[in-house]
């Protein structure tokens, strides 16, 4: 997968990308990550990126003209009917589609290559949603100062889904969400620190017992803090 980001901070994203997962992913070429400045897709002398809304109002908007010429350098037209197949331009803001563990999967599964733009100040002008935009992506009911925590977040949560990236098949398989609910309790060595013992269940080589406590403990995490991730059944 690759994976093009585009923001007027590059400097954000430093070496975020180069730890952990993510790095293991790079390294061994199953995903490319670019950062690129939307300054460098500007025409005029003062490399501007933003202009006052139309109509008034506090704050300053991102311009149009910048966006679409390095979205256009990127893919190859900057009209979204026409992108190759496996190509989405997502636009990071608080007014989009929740980001869901079932929204990264279908991303995952589904995209060759992303282009993300981090949105600044009061927003970006609506031509770029109209003409650009396939998807626009919220991590949270909550404002911030603009999109690029909120690439590092998907980037993140779609590379550990890219087939081969964790260390383990089922890995993903059992997180949290991945099942509709909350992950169950873990426990490593020692069985027993500071009087506080491991689970026998976890102890007993029982494969059906565990994997009934697994379930059971889940279902008691998520009632106790994403009840509303139950059936009611569940609840």
């Amino acid at each position: 997968m690759k994976v093009d980001v585009l923001t007027i901070f590059p400097e954000f994203f430093g070496q975020v990308f180069e730890f952990g997962i993510i790095r293991r992913a790079k390294l061994a070429s199953l995903v490319e990550i670019n950062v690129l400045d939307i300054r460098e897709f500007t025409t005029d002398k003062h490399r501007m990126v933003d202009d006052r809304p139309f109509g008034g109002g506090d704050g300053m908007v991102l311009k149009p003209e910048p966006i679409f010429a390095a979205v256009e350098s990127l893919v190859g037209t900057c009209n979204k009917a026409d992108y190759p197949s496996g190509t989405r331009v997502m636009l990071l803001t608080p007014q989009g589609q929740p980001l869901k563990q079932a929204v990264v999967k279908e991303i995952a599964d589904k995209s060759e290559h992303l282009v993300l733009i981090c949105g600044r100040y009061e927003g970006v002008d609506e031509r770029v949603n109209e003409v650009l935009v396939t998807d626009e992506i919220s991590i949270g009911d909550y404002v911030l100062s603009g999109g690029e925590p909120a690439a590092v977040v998907l980037v993140d949560s779609i590379t550990r889904l890219l087939p081969g990236a964790l260390g383990s098949e089922t890995s993903a398989v059992n997180e949290s969400f991945s099942s509709g609910i909350l992950d169950y309790p873990h426990y490593t060595r020692p069985a027993e620190f500071s009087g506080m013992r491991v689970p026998d269940v976890l102890l007993n080589g029982n494969h059906a017992e565990i994997e009934k406590w697994r379930r059971e403990k889940a279902l008691e995490k998520t009632r106790k803090f994403r009840k509303d991730l139950l059936d009611e059944d569940d609840c």
